[in-house]
């Protein structure tokens, strides 16, 4: 009888047709996650004109709708580790579907409000499922960058926003933009069928045939025996949340929180009112959403390529460097560069911003043992919403005062810098990743 632990199995698999089935699914969810945050910044000058509302309300509604994330990824990482984490994704695909197609049918701020905190139960919820899925079916040493490539999608979303706002807004009207969110509602038949569940989870509950098929697929140097025992790393005792502090990982799962926190206030602060804060600035709306356009293009080349460094070099010396370099660059964005440097700076605050968060996910999810990582990474993500929710706030709250334009970049640097301190303090070597080495040099690897 052999004793498998099925980590060893996948992480010493090369990328094939599952992993690529994944990657390629998960791309596909988030990339509408993504598409749905960018709508709120891009329809604001619509929605401020038709129901005459002034920043303060605008910038409520924003965080209301992220009061419905935060709840969606505290609970749905818990619920995904006990029912599976296919089920829950589909779930909130469903969800936030559904109601992207009742924002589009609102009729006042009332009830587009309540829709969008509705639907931010699912969009909240399926961000963390989909990078701990990702994680889970990706080879150790391309983990990072493909955890980055599939997470790159979140910005590929505030891309084709950008794009697509400057035909259907003037063309079709507002409402056109979330009945376009709402396409992954036609999908859910095919999720259904090809997205593989959790290897974990079929572990845990002893479906053997199950875990032999998905290790085969993973790795097909790996011959099954019908006496084989699979294993993971499975909890101690005690709830999921409280396993997050044992093991001397108290002060790290401390540090990833603030990471997050800080992260998601300048990743939804920068989506929601970079175009009003260009306006502002003497720029039009079409070149206002270009330049949410160079936002999300620097997340994507700093998720990939930040992804693709951390691989070698470390999430950590990756994201101080990331988070440094971009508090400097949203500083300068408020002194009227020329355009060329305005550009380059948004691309690289869109990389220390959106980018930073997409690497710092994947972190979190190398860092905790496969029981937990759903829980971990739906709650750094969950105390993370408490800045998300700060972040539009903010961002109206800016306007409202009226304060010249550098002070608003500025105050959207200083998440950037506290970020960095809190990466520079996460301790590695009480990660997942390290105790896997350790026991591999005691030559406790899998049989």
């Amino acid at each position: 009888m052999r004793q498998i632990n099925v980590a060893q199995v996948v992480d010493d698999s090369k990328v094939n047709s599952l992993h690529l089935t994944v990657l390629l699914w998960c791309i596909f969810i988030i990339v509408f996650d993504g598409f749905d945050l960018a709508i709120y910044g891009a329809v604001i000058p619509s929605l401020s004109q038709l129901w005459s509302l002034n920043p303060g309300v605008v910038g409520f509604i924003g965080s209301l709708s992220l009061i419905g994330s935060l709840i969606g990824a505290l609970t749905c990482g818990i619920i995904a580790d006990k029912i599976g984490r296919k089920k829950v994704i589909i779930a909130c695909v469903l969800l936030f579907s559904v109601f992207s197609i009742m924002t589009g049918l609102s009729n006042g701020p009332v009830d587009f409000a309540i829709y969008r905190f509705i639907a931010g139960l699912g969009l909240g919820g399926v961000g963390p499922l989909v990078v701990v899925l990702t994680s889970e079916y990706s080879p150790k040493s391309k983990r990072s960058m493909m955890v980055g490539i599939m997470y790159s999608g979140f910005s590929i979303g505030g891309i084709l926003v950008a794009l697509s706002g400057l035909v259907v807004i003037p063309n079709l009207g507002w409402q056109w933009m979330y009945y376009i969110g709402a396409l992954p509602l036609i999908s859910i038949p095919i999720l259904i069928k090809y997205l593989p569940e959790s290897l974990a989870y079929y572990v845990v509950k002893g479906e053997r045939e199950q875990v032999q098929k998905i290790l085969k697929r993973l790795n097909p140097s790996f011959t099954p025996k019908s006496d084989d025992v699979y294993e993971v790393n499975l909890p101690k005792t005690g709830m999921p949340v409280v396993q997050l502090f044992k093991e001397r990982r108290g002060t790290t799962t401390i540090m990833f929180w603030i990471i997050c926190f800080m992260g998601l206030l300048m990743t939804y602060g920068l989506s929601t009112w970079l175009p009003q804060l260009m306006i502002k600035a003497g720029y039009p709306l079409n070149s206002s959403l270009l330049f949410m356009f160079a936002l999300n293009l620097g997340a994507i080349l700093g998720a990939i390529a930040g992804g693709w460094l951390a691989d070698r070099i470390g999430s950590k010396k990756v994201l101080v460097g990331l988070f440094g370099f971009g508090a400097i660059c949203l500083s300068l964005l408020g002194f009227n560069p020329g355009s060329a440097v305005l550009y380059f700076l948004i691309i690289v605050s869109g990389a220390a911003s959106i980018g930073a968060q997409i690497i710092a996910n994947g972190y979190i999810s190398k860092f905790y043992p496969a029981h937990i990582r759903s829980t971990a990474l739906g709650w750094a993500i969950g105390i993370g919403r408490f800045g998300a929710i700060l972040g539009p706030s903010i961002g109206g709250l800016l306007l409202e005062l009226s304060l010249p334009i550098y002070m608003n970049f500025i105050v959207f640097a200083i998440p950037a810098l506290l970020a960095a301190l809190a990466t520079w303090n996460v301790r590695d070597r009480y990660s997942d990743f390290h105790q896997i080495k350790a026991d591999s040099s005691k030559d406790q690897a899998v049989m």
